[in-house]
This record gives C-alpha cells, sequence and structure tokens, in this order.
C-alpha cells in the first residue's frame, strides 16, 4: 500500500491539474473538428461552442482570481487568447463566421503547451 504525504501531493497537484487541462481543451479541439465537419450551423456546433464558451468562461473566472499564481504576464496573455476564443465562438455562433480552424489551432498550441 501506497503512502504520500500532505506535502507530496500538494507539489503533484499542479502537474494533474494541467493534465486535466489538457483533457478538456484536447475535448474542446475534438467537439470543434465534428463542428467543423457537421457545418457552423449543425448540432454538433452547438454542443461544441456551448463546451468551449463554458471551457473559457471557467478558465478567465480562475485567471481572475487574486489567488491565482501564474505571473501577470502569463495570465494577461491567457485572458486575450480565451477573449479572443469567446469572440470566435460567438460569431459561430451568431452566424457571423465559421472560423472552427482558428479555434482548433490556437487551442491545439495551448494543449500542446500543457504537456
Amino acid at each position: 500500500m501506497y503512502q504520500f504525504s500532505y506535502t507530496d501531493v500538494l507539489e503533484d497537484t499542479p502537474q494533474y491539474n494541467r493534465v486535466n487541462e489538457r483533457r478538456a481543451i484536447e475535448r474542446s479541439i475534438e467537439l470543434l473538428r465534428k463542428a467543423e465537419a457537421a457545418g457552423p450551423r449543425s448540432v454538433d456546433a452547438v454542443q461544441a461552442l456551448e463546451f468551449v464558451m463554458r471551457l473559457w468562461s471557467i478558465v478567465l473566472e480562475d485567471l481572475a482570481k487574486p489567488d491565482n499564481e501564474l505571473p501577470k504576464e502569463l495570465r494577461a496573455s491567457i485572458i486575450s487568447i480565451g477573449l479572443w476564443i469567446l469572440g470566435e465562438a460567438e460569431q459561430i455562433r451568431q452566424d457571423r463566421s465559421a472560423n472552427f480552424a482558428g479555434i482548433i489551432a490556437v487551442s491545439q498550441s495551448i494543449a500542446d503547451g500543457l504537456q
């Protein structure tokens, strides 16, 4: 049987969080690719956009917390990216764009950076 100290668990937490963050972004990419193939007015698109918007709302909310330990410049950059993704998703949702590829590319870059 394994026994871990509280310190060991805390040290693993950031890595565990990165894995979960990467998985969530990878899931959004899967949904976006499916939506791109089905078209911007499809049920797949609605589901993908809803997931992306919820995901990035959660990320942005976390980044805005005063106790977030990321450096300010990094937080600002991620916030900027998140706002862009939300804006692009809203454009697709309102039938003003079909730019799934842009969101997918940016999301893939972020997921790759979390590895």
